[in-house]
């Protein structure tokens, strides 16, 4: 696979004005030199600058980084910032002057924004990338109703700080510039296959999506484990998406692997009827609803697991005349191209792994082309033309693990 490399900026001495085209509020920017004398205007961070709400920056628990006019590590490294929700451009200098260094980059909960950057001694080494970060209020009388999962303490989803994973093959970092942004948003409703799985080996397509995207838009991730329609608008989390929405936003909607186990006699009826009203909502606010039809379960490569609900999505996107990326079909065909190597796409018969989900954000991806939706002009250069049929090879699949793991199921099957 081919290096992500949006634009690079020189970030030193000047202050930064701009990323990469980007408007950012310089009067509120974040500056951090880690390693090397400050300039003024600049936070210095030193290797013993852990997190703490009163300086409002640092490493977090388990950094363990050293070097000199940059700091570096021989396991990955997460480091925060306390911030208000919102979209933020974040560029990061990923360079050492005296080695090789491969730098992947995560954001909040493992979702990918930079994807084994190689640089070499001397050369420029500037990425930028835009994180969504969030918390549950909506109003002084709303919030957002969180699992319990989403409350323990390694689940940075909903907090009030921006947390930046630095991982890969001598992951070095030299200077770190934050600001607020304002790009268009790409909002997603879903399940325990679309949301931003916390631990390693589990994965979804919605934290890999914001990889295949320039430094022009925003991906905020409002799925979750065990989720239906009903469930997500019961706990305000459309609620909370809608609250935020702007015209010119989007918003993708999937669900149906939950949905799929209610058992009353009008359960299919309900589901396209939310549905429709979803679309409605959205378009009044001025944004453009997508909707996703869910990708099978590993046992649906030649038989249909999901009792009729992508063909509900498809209904209510011709009757709508609504945008639709058929994840569904495509997955099946991405699952028979593996053929004897179906396996190593999931983690189980439902939920996926990197490499499983990394092949269906791509899926998706195409879909956004295929649908010649707006949206695709931030399709980021590198990526092409992507066919199921013709998925990346698995032995060629490498992702840098993140350092929380867990074998405990996600919510839904």
């Amino acid at each position: 696979m081919k290096n992500f490399q949006p634009a690079a900026i020189i970030l030193l001495p000047a202050i930064i004005l701009s990323f990469g085209g980007v408007a950012v509020c310089a009067q509120t920017s974040f500056k951090f030199a880690f390693g090397q004398q400050a300039e003024p205007g600049w936070t210095l961070v030193s290797p013993t600058n852990f997190y703490s709400a009163e300086a409002g920056y640092g490493f977090e628990p388990g950094a363990e980084v050293g070097g000199k006019d940059f700091l570096t590590g021989e396991k990955p490294f997460l480091f925060s910032v306390k911030l208000p929700e919102g979209n933020y451009a974040v560029t990061a200098l990923l360079n050492d002057q005296t080695g090789d260094s491969v730098t992947t980059v995560k954001a909040e909960q493992r979702r990918l924004m930079l994807e084994k950057m190689l640089f070499h001694p001397g050369t420029l080494a500037a990425r930028t990338f835009i994180v969504n970060i969030r918390t549950p209020k909506i109003s002084d009388a709303e919030t957002v109703k969180l699992k319990k999962r989403e409350l323990e303490t390694e689940t940075v989803d909903w907090d009030d700080k921006l947390t930046l994973e630095f991982n890969g093959i001598h992951p070095t970092l030299r200077v770190l510039v934050i600001a607020p942004t304002n790009v268009p948003t790409v909002f997603i409703t879903g399940d325990s296959t679309v949301c931003d799985q916390p631990a390693e080996p589990w994965n979804s397509w919605g934290q890999m999506l914001p990889r295949f995207f320039k430094p022009e838009i925003a991906v905020a991730n409002y799925a979750e484990s065990g989720e239906t329609i009903r469930s997500s608008l019961g706990a305000h989390r459309f609620d909370k998406v809608f609250s935020l929405m702007k015209p010119g936003d989007y918003l993708f909607v999937q669900f149906g692997h939950n949905d799929m186990k209610d058992k009353a006699t009008n359960a299919l009826e309900i589901y396209k009827s939310n549905l429709k009203k979803i679309v409605a909502r959205t378009r009044a606010l001025g944004g453009t609803p997508v909707l996703v039809t869910s990708m099978e379960r590993k046992a649906g490569v030649e038989h249909d697991t999901l009792a009729g609900y992508p063909d509900a999505v498809r209904d209510v996107a011709k009757e709508e005349k609504c945008a639709l990326v058929d994840l569904n079909a495509m997955s099946r065909k991405f699952y028979r191209a593996l053929g004897a190597d179906l396996d190593k796409a999931f983690q189980d018969g439902t939920h996926h792994n990197n490499y499983g989900s990394y092949e269906l954000a791509k899926c998706v991806v195409a879909g956004i082309k295929q649908d010649k939706l707006p949206l695709a002009k931030f399709i980021t250069d590198d990526f092409g033309n992507f066919d199921p049929v013709h998925p990346d090879a698995v032995a060629d699949f490498q992702m840098p693990a993140s350092p929380v793991s867990s074998t405990a199921k996600p919510l839904g099957n």
